[in-house]
């Protein structure tokens, strides 16, 4: 009798909690490894460009690590939102968040986010950028001024969040919705098949 295969692991090399608990609700148990990359070290890069490059920063960063399982698969990513050709991370502060928040209201923007996906074992490296639009209702300074109490979008790319607080303020999305709230899973099982892995590998045993 044969033993059956071992499951492909999938390191995250993110900090986020809303990347986790997407994998997670898709059926994958990732390890967590941050990176610890400075997101401001790049400059004058274009919003998907940037995106891209910082995921490929995390993701270097971590593949060479002793937490990284043998033969693992390491995910690093990056979100931005463009709107009026402006990359839009992080607000960081009350004032900043409100700004942007009086700038999208009403409108619509794109949320870029970067993939990079690396093989431990191998160390061949795959990347690709997915891109959302994001329609934002006409909210009023006393809602945004609500929200940014709550501290949500200060620490979020583009000052909102699809899967939290900021869920009402949005008003649709064109294109993959798990890509705004920070992976995509449909690129990601792209890229794990190009790496001549299979999807279905990643999920946690039940």
């Amino acid at each position: 009798m044969t033993a059956p295969t071992p499951r492909r692991r999938l390191v995250l090399a993110s900090q986020s909690p809303a990347r986790l608990a997407t994998l997670r609700r898709a059926g994958i148990e990732p390890v967590v490894v941050v990176s610890g990359v400075d997101e401001d070290q790049l400059t004058g890069l274009g919003p998907a460009d940037l995106a891209l490059r910082l995921a490929e920063l995390k993701c270097r960063a971590v593949v060479g690590r002793p937490e990284v399982p043998q033969g693992a698969l390491v995910l690093g990513c990056d979100s931005v939102l463009e709107l009026d050709g402006e990359a839009l991370g992080k607000p960081g502060t009350p004032q900043e968040a409100t700004r942007r928040w009086q700038q999208m209201r009403g409108r619509s923007a794109v949320l870029h986010t970067g993939h990079c996906l690396a093989d431990a074992g191998s160390g061949r490296t795959l990347s690709r950028t997915a891109s959302t639009v994001v329609h934002f209702a006409q909210v009023s300074d006393e809602e945004i001024a609500a929200y940014v109490a709550t501290g949500e979008p200060l620490h979020v790319a583009g000052a909102f969040t699809l899967d939290g607080f900021g869920g009402g303020f949005v008003t649709g999305v064109e294109g993959d919705h798990h890509n705004v709230i920070g992976v995509s899973l449909p690129v990601l099982r792209e890229l794990v098949a190009e790496l001549g892995g299979s999807w279905t590998d990643l999920w946690s045993d039940l």
